[in-house]
């Protein structure tokens, strides 16, 4: 046998060792419901879930070979209980309300658990790869070059007994950890499938110990809830489909009768190519039809540091093509408004999506599941950009940005060609108690944003959470438009110094002391934008709103305002509130 082929046996050897060492070994932290919980790579065909002395939850593993996984739920974190008796009730109801989320998004939280076990098991399979080779080096150097020379005449007569013993040995081993031995497989005898998950994503799954006893008792409440939330927001679904096609049949008709002054029909628009910066992304296909013509506004005042003058014209440019998107708030976890939203981007042909910040409720850990949620909605070649807010962390804002979302800290971030800039809010809400997280105020917050706007030159768009924080930018003239949410409360479009201030209603249907979780208990509202990227200012801008019984309301289009020189000087009334 040829040089080269001991060294392929040998590397064949450490790499197979490595990926069989990094996958068997993987491990993983997560959220299951409320509860933070360890998840493991294990070798018994089976997805587990251990809930200690209940018993567990299992389910025939889908992925390959006898590869499984065992999830070891562990405690609700301190943090989202034990403020008080009345805080710690109302937390037990959002416990709940999480529960119902985790099977309304079981399969992103799946998803997501997949891919960090894939990417731990990717970084032990490497460590370990590190580990045999420099072993192998360091014997190397240690043995010398004439050691080396003996071991090879003397072992060359035994060297298909020693690959075979190899091979042996690499075999046996994977046996042992693959649970192949039927003893070594989960004892399951007399467990059948539990009927009360039929029709879920847990279909299948079988129960041991007390939990089958309290799953039981309790699930047919649990499943009743989430059907029912599954059959609202599909109804809100079907319903935002049937009021875009409404609006889209009036829009169609105001078009054929709407007969210029001239006589003259208006000239066509020949598409223009796509406008995106981003590599990758497609064209848009259609604009929703226009209702009305923005009136053409003066030239805002001069920013105090920009170096060229904002854009002064809201009305489209009749050689290029706006881009659409789409505008969301306050989510707050309600994950059943994803899919509305996702339909919303379908339907409008969005290219972007903002969320103005409070994606989550307390910004824990556990709802990681939340931003993941929403990023996941979002479709195919569709950006996302999104800041934090007040009750999002750390924490779930780069849990988002992991899933696709782009989250603005304090850069200008070019996206869908909009030049955005924002930061995260300067304060966070745990439970109604508020609590600063940075050693700023919401005035000292706005200023340093200023400030870093009118350095920046060329802001399109300020995006933050509190509009508080986006008064000195917009009275300095450091960005055009500033974009927000916070106040629950729409508030239209209004100039406020030489800009113009929007702040979205809450997208997750958020009411004061109501859980966001479930069928909705207020208005969710989402806002449609149209961006002319020649003239690089918002031409349109129109409401959808869901609203608590399942029916939707979609505005037409209103023109985006003008800046009005005289207002220059008039203060706009500063919002107040918010949570």
């Amino acid at each position: 046998m040829s040089w080269w082929f001991w060294h392929a046996v040998g590397v064949l050897v450490v790499i197979v060792t490595s990926l069989v060492f990094g996958v068997t070994t993987a491990t993983t932290r997560g959220a299951i419901g409320p509860h933070e919980a360890r998840f493991d790579v294990t070798t018994d065909s089976t997805m587990t879930l251990d809930v200690g002395p209940l018993g567990t939850l299992q389910v025939d593993s889908p992925m390959p070979l006898t590869l499984g996984v065992r999830a070891v739920v562990q405690e609700i974190p301190q943090d989202a209980t034990g403020v008080g008796q009345a805080e710690t009730l109302i937390a037990l109801q959002e416990d709940l309300d999480q529960y119902v989320g985790l099977f309304t998004g079981l399969s992103t939280e799946i998803r997501s658990v997949a891919v960090a076990l894939v990417i731990d098991a990717a970084w032990r399979t490497v460590g370990a790869l590190v580990v045999l080779v420099a072993t192998w080096v360091v014997l190397r150097r240690m043995l010398g070059p004439q050691r080396r020379e003996e071991l090879v005449v003397g072992l060359r007569p035994r060297a298909r007994v020693l690959v075979a013993s190899t091979m042996i040995v690499l075999l046996g081993a994977t046996v042992l950890t693959s649970s192949l031995a039927p003893r070594d497989r989960p004892n399951l005898s007399g467990t059948e499938a539990s009927p009360v998950f039929e029709g879920t994503a847990l279909e299948g799954a079988r129960i041991t110990g007390r939990l089958g006893g309290i799953i039981d008792t309790y699930s047919a409440m649990v499943i009743t809830t989430i059907r029912q939330n599954d059959e609202f927001y599909d109804g809100a679904q079907e319903a935002l489909e049937i009021a875009w096609s409404g609006y889209e049949a009036r829009s169609e008709l105001a078009a054929r009768t709407q007969v210029p002054e001239t006589g003259q029909t208006e000239p066509q628009v020949p598409d223009q190519p796509d406008v995106l910066d981003e590599p990758g992304t497609s064209p848009q296909t259609q604009t929703p039809a226009q209702v009305g013509t923005p009136a053409q506004p003066a030239a805002p005042a001069q920013p105090e540091q920009a170096a060229s003058p904002r854009p002064g014209s809201a009305t489209a440019s009749p050689t290029a093509k706006p881009v659409t998107v789409v505008l969301v708030s306050d989510l707050h976890c309600n994950v059943g408004m994803a899919r509305v939203i996702s339909t919303l981007v379908r339907l409008s042909d969005a290219r972007v999506v903002i969320d103005a910040g409070d994606t989550t409720i307390n910004g824990t850990s556990v709802e990681e599941q939340c931003v993941q949620t929403f990023a996941r909605a979002i479709p195919d070649r569709v950006r996302l950009v999104a800041v934090a807010g007040n009750h999002d962390s750390r924490t779930t804002t780069r849990a988002y940005a992991r899933a696709g979302a782009t989250v603005l800290s304090g850069s200008v971030v070019s996206v869908g060609g909009i030049r955005f800039f924002g930061d995260a809010d300067p304060n966070q809400t745990l439970f109604g108690q508020s609590a600063s997280t940075r050693d700023e105020t919401e005035a000292q917050a706005g200023a340093r944003i200023a400030d870093q706007a009118c350095r920046a030159r060329g802001v399109d768009v300020l995006l933050v959470h509190n509009p508080r924080v986006a008064t000195p930018s917009l009275e300095r003239g450091c960005a055009p438009v500033s974009l927000s949410g916070h106040m629950h409360t729409r508030t239209d479009p209004i100039q406020v110094g030489s800009g113009i201030r929007y702040i979205s209603a809450s997208s997750g249907g958020a009411v004061a002391g109501e859980v966001t979780l479930g069928p909705l208990s207020g208005t969710a509202e989402m806002t449609v934008l149209q961006w002319d990227p020649t003239t690089r200012a918002f031409i349109t801008w129109q409401v959808v709103q869901i609203h608590p019984d399942g029916s939707a309301t979609v505005e037409d289009p209103q023109p985006w305002p003008p800046i009005d020189p005289s207002g220059l000087q008039t203060p706009a009334p500063e919002p107040t509130g918010g949570y």
